[in-house]
């Protein structure tokens, strides 16, 4: 008896354990961040990549019609999503030029949900979101 109670004790540790170590990252839905209703193309020069879980970011530096530069950050699927997809961590670097297919956020900040990618080379890659949203656009003229 005394054995089983030690059992589900340890068990019952291991447990809450396992519940409260978990990263506390909040995971959206398409809709709650970004408005299907806002398409946005953007091209500019890739100033950071952040390739990890949940979702791969980079940064562009894109020029407004008045000149001005404006760094905005492009949200894409997982990094596992955008590897079957074609993406490699080198696919886009420091520097690169590339223009993104996405959506606007919806609190107005310089964020986009990426849903395709024309790459320095020429490729265009699907964004790998497939959340809820819009399907990925296709890029003008192909």
């Amino acid at each position: 008896m005394r054995r089983s109670i030690a059992t589900v004790a340890a068990a019952a540790a291991a447990a809450a354990s396992l519940l409260t170590s978990r990263p506390l990252v909040a995971h959206h839905s398409f809709a709650a961040e970004y408005d299907s209703t806002k398409p946005v193309t953007l091209t500019g020069s890739v100033t950071k990549v952040e390739w990890m879980n949940p979702h791969v970011y980079f940064h562009l530096d894109v020029k407004d019609p008045a000149g001005s530069v404006i760094n905005w950050a492009i949200e894409g699927g997982a990094p596992n999503t955008l590897y079957r997809a074609g993406w490699r961590k080198d696919s886009v670097k420091f520097g690169d030029v590339v223009t993104v297919y996405g959506y606007l956020a919806r609190d107005g900040t310089h964020l986009a949900n990426m849903r395709s990618a024309m790459l320095s080379d020429g490729r265009n890659l699907f964004g790998g979101q497939n959340d809820g949203g819009p399907p990925p656009s296709k890029p003008p003229g192909r």
